[in-house]
């Protein structure tokens, strides 16, 4: 079983994009809570207008640990933005030890509000302004983010991606995993982000950088509700649904995986949180459940 202890974060510097909310959120709050320092970065701090329960209070919160915390506003698509932010946590830090690709543009966005579409509904623009975001942007981030990682030979990688990236083997033939999900571009963006992050993983290995991908399972973020909402108003809620997981369920991978170089041997892999979180004794879906978040699909299920 891996060490779960994170005595190794104390005073590391942790760059994270998509920071302001949902998973990023989690991220952020789980890695100062270890005593690490944190380079929260977001294309905006202000409400999304995705969700009826933002307000600037976790700014704020971010803002009065000046010390520990560079706030930064960063559209990962523009270079300038992400060098500004580079450039002020290596003024202030000299170093960065860990990098989260966590920022993506949601199907939602672009489709709103269900965020189901078919592939032939799409446009180039679609897929242009997707990849621009999910892939180039995290690329665009690494490249800068990495180097001091290179240079001081240890560092790790770590990218968010989906379940709907997968495919498995059925009778020698490989199948998608949820094709039915109706999100694309979204989840080709996630493959291409995975199958990037292998192959950068194999690139740095001998500078000792870790390079790892993680999945999230089912997670009520940012939008959930008003999302759901609308796909039960087009009949598109099913009471199978599984209920939704808590941001802050993916926190432990993250803080673990934030610790590995390859000399520890975890690099070049791609982790599904919920098993990873059983398998080292976290507790299965049930503990880390968002109960009003259940509810809310049960009532939209329900038709109430």
């Amino acid at each position: 079983m891996a060490d779960l202890t994170h005595s190794e974060l104390q005073g590391r510097v942790v760059a994270i994009t998509g920071a302001a909310r949902g998973m990023g959120r989690a991220f952020t709050r789980g890695f100062l809570a270890e005593g690490a320092k944190v380079v929260a970065m977001d294309l905006s701090w202000e409400p999304t207008g995705f969700s009826s329960d933002e307000d600037d209070s976790y700014r704020r919160e971010l803002e009065s640990r000046p010390d520990d915390v560079i706030v930064a506003t960063v559209d990962v698509t523009d270079d300038a933005q992400i060098e500004a932010a580079f450039e002020q946590t290596m003024a202030k830090w000299g170093t960065v030890d860990a990098l989260m690709n966590d920022a993506a543009m949601r199907q939602r966005i672009l489709f709103p509000p269900t965020g189901r579409t078919t592939v032939l509904e799409t446009t180039d623009a679609d897929w242009e302004r997707m990849f621009a975001v999910n892939v180039f942007g995290a690329l665009k981030v690494t490249r800068r983010f990495i180097k001091p990682m290179l240079d001081q030979r240890r560092g790790s990688v770590m990218s968010i991606i989906s379940s709907g990236a997968l495919h498995h083997s059925d009778g020698g033939a490989y199948m998608a995993l949820r094709p039915n999900s109706r999100e694309m571009p979204y989840q080709a963006t996630k493959s291409a982000l995975m199958t990037m992050m292998f192959y950068l993983g194999d690139e740095v290995k001998d500078e000792n950088v870790a390079v790892n991908i993680i999945i999230p399972g089912h997670t009520r973020t940012t939008g959930f509700d008003e999302q759901n909402k609308a796909r039960q108003e087009m009949g598109m809620v099913s009471r199978s649904a599984p209920p939704p997981l808590r941001p802050d369920h993916i926190v432990p991978i993250a803080l673990f995986l934030a610790q590995q170089d390859v000399s520890t041997g975890v690099s070049g892999r791609c982790f599904d949180t919920m098993t990873w979180n059983r398998e080292h004794g976290l507790g299965a879906e049930k503990e880390w459940e968002d109960a009003e978040g259940a509810a809310v699909l049960e009532n939209l299920a329900s038709g109430r």
